[in-house]
This record gives structure tokens, sequence and C-alpha cells, in this order.
């Protein structure tokens, strides 16, 4: 298994369902997984039974607010060191795109079979909002590693929709969707801290928590001095510090970057009265999931590339409004005028069950043997 950013020295939805994944799949076969020296010491490691090895050095993921291309030509051109290597079939995370090039080349010397993990699809369209000109051939990048795997797992339903859209019918794509350990979270209890408003993620421009922030600047200026805690952390942190202090509302935010296990996650999303997640791009969103089944209502926007609206459109507590300040800070509002007639967190709803990492594993060990 191949992925630059691993837990816990680099917290995200993937890095979560890596950690998870390799745990259960270590039970059933021999795992190896090849990354970044995020740790000091040997370059091999061994914990939960999986292997890590270090084939190429540690660089930033981010220059400034972006994916740094530098880091991404690096790790993929230090995953040719796998030709060295003795493997069945190769498992690698998409992101960034360019190791999938290399990955194919040595499945393809090796004789080896490659399956690749499909977070999101960025499109067109996006990757020009992102990059202006240059994204055109980003977007050339993205459509052409789609084509390389022998076979595809999409880690939503709607990003298997996406890619099969621009693949067609020829390729396969099957869904394995991230999970959540629901006894890990009805242990959890919550934090003697209570927040009205809290949101979970890497502090980057696309979670747009900005826009969270906007919208409790509005709420202080109609009145009503809703606190928020962010947690998490990442290139965005000191510009959503500074905004607090702009827009007049330091005192009512706190920022968590300190949140290392998962259990304390969970305790800070039972204290708050409701979660936001405004992210303008998800190809799932673990943290939805989780803030749904520590019972919590969710606030996401309709963003067209926010996939996150899927999961909290099915949840009896889940609001999807406008991707924007004053639609954001209407329905935290209501919710919190909803949330005040209740008890606090109510109990998971019966569909989370569906998701687990037990079915997660399932789903890959059989892409991985067919």
């Amino acid at each position: 298994m191949v992925s630059d950013a691993i837990h816990p020295y680099h917290r995200g939805g993937k890095e979560l369902r890596y950690r998870e994944l390799t745990r259960r799949l270590a039970d059933r076969a021999e795992v190896h997984v090849y990354t970044m020296r995020w740790w000091s010491g040997p370059p091999v490691r061994t914990e939960d039974g999986v292997s890590f090895h270090a084939i190429s050095r540690l660089l930033p993921l981010y220059a400034n607010e972006r994916r740094s291309v530098r880091q991404a030509v690096v790790f993929a051109l230090s995953c040719l060191r796998l030709l060295r290597y003795r493997f069945d079939v190769l498992e690698a995370d998409h992101i960034p795109f360019l190791q999938v090039f290399v990955l194919r080349l040595v499945a393809t010397v090796k004789r080896k079979r490659l399956v690749v993990t499909w977070h999101e699809v960025w499109g067109r369209a996006y990757w020009r909002q992102y990059l202006g000109a240059a994204g055109l051939v980003a977007w050339l990048i993205e459509a052409t590693a789609m084509r390389l795997p022998d076979h595809i797992l999409a880690a939503s339903p709607q990003t298997a929709d996406r890619l099969r859209a621009c693949l067609g019918a020829r390729h396969r794509v099957s869904v394995a969707v991230n999970g959540i350990d629901l006894a890990e979270v009805a242990y959890a209890h919550a934090d003697q801290a209570p927040s009205d408003v809290a949101v979970v993620g890497r502090l980057v421009s696309h979670k747009r928590v900005d826009l969270l922030l906007a919208a409790i600047a509005l709420l202080h200026a109609d009145g009503r001095p809703v606190t928020c805690r962010v947690i998490g952390d990442g290139p965005e942190a000191t510009a959503l510090r500074e905004q607090a202090e702009a827009t007049g509302i330091a005192s009512a935010v706190e920022f968590r970057r300190d949140v290392a296990a998962q259990k304390d996650v969970y305790s800070l999303l039972k204290a708050a009265r409701v979660c936001v997640f405004p992210s303008a791009r998800e190809g799932f969103g673990v943290a939805v999931l989780e803030a749904l089944a520590c019972g919590v209502p969710v606030i996401t926007t309709s963003a067209p590339d926010n996939l996150a609206r899927h999961l909290v459109a099915r949840s009896r507590r889940g609001t999807v409004c406008d991707p924007s300040a004053p639609a954001l800070a209407a329905a935290i509002k209501a919710v919190l005028a909803d949330a005040g007639r209740g008890d606090g967190p109510a109990a998971p709803e019966p569909w989370l069950s569906e998701y687990t990492w037990d079915a997660l594993t399932d789903q890959v060990l059989e892409a991985l043997r067919t």
C-alpha cells in the first residue's frame, strides 16, 4: 500500500482510512505501507502487524496553501524503489496523482495488479478555478491517471459515478466507503467545556472555515454571541486567527490544534450543540460521519463538489444550505434554537451502521484478490 501521508503524523480522512484499514488487513494478509520518512530511527518500523517503509525523505505536503509540486515529484520518483520489493498486489492512494504513473510502471514490470483508491474527482472546472490556465494540464494528468489502475476503489458512490462518467464502462470501478467505530463513539463522553458550534478538519482553503467564521461574525453582529471551536491544523491556521481578530470574534473562537486521539475528537464533537462543515470540496466526509455518529446536528453546504452533503441529507438532524455566510448564519441560528429544546446529543441513527471499518476491509480485500 502506497501513500505519502500516514496517521498519526498527518491527520485527515484518508489517513484515518488507511490506519483502520491496514490494522484490519494485517489479520488476513502481510501488509507493507510505503510512505515518506515521517519518523526518526530506522527506515522500517512495525506497528499493529503492519510494516511501514520510508521510501523518500520527508517533504512538506503544502507550499503555502496548495499541495507541493516538488513533494509530489520526489515521492513519485521514489516509488521506483518498489521495483526492489516483492509483493502480490499494489494498492495506492491517488493523491497527488503523479505516483500513479510510476506505480503503473512498477506493477507492469513486476506483472502485478495495481488498485488505486480514488477519494474525489476534481474535474476540469475545479482545476481551472484552482490553478487558472494551468488547470487544464492538471486535469489532463488526473484524467490520464484514472485510466492507469487495473481497478479503482471509489470512497463514495458519488465519486464512483463521476469516475464512470469520465471513464465509461470498460474500466473497473467499485465503491468502498469509509467507516466509523460506533463502539468507540459511544464510549466517548462529552467534553466538560461546551461550545455552540464545532468544525473538524484540515485548515486548508477548500474546507472554507473562513466562511464559517464570517457566519459567526454575522451572528454576533445580530446580537447572538455564539461560540465556535475549530478542531484541526493546517496552512490556513494563521489567516483564520487573523480573520477572527479582524471581525471581533476572537474571544468566541477557540482553535484546537492539539487534539491527537480520536476519542478526544468525539468528546469535543459531543460537547457542541451543532457541527458545521462548510467545505467546498469533499470526496466523502469522514468528519461529517463522525459528527452524525455523535448524535449532534450537522450543517453543510450545497457546494457542487461537496459530496458530504449526501451524508448530511440522509440524517433527520442534517441541514444543507447555500454556500454563503448569510445562509450558514441562518442555518446555525435555526438549528441552535431547535437544539435548545433537546437533551444533548441523540443516539446514532440506524443507517450509520452501514459504515463500518470491517465492511471497508472486506470490500478492499475483495478488490485486491480479484
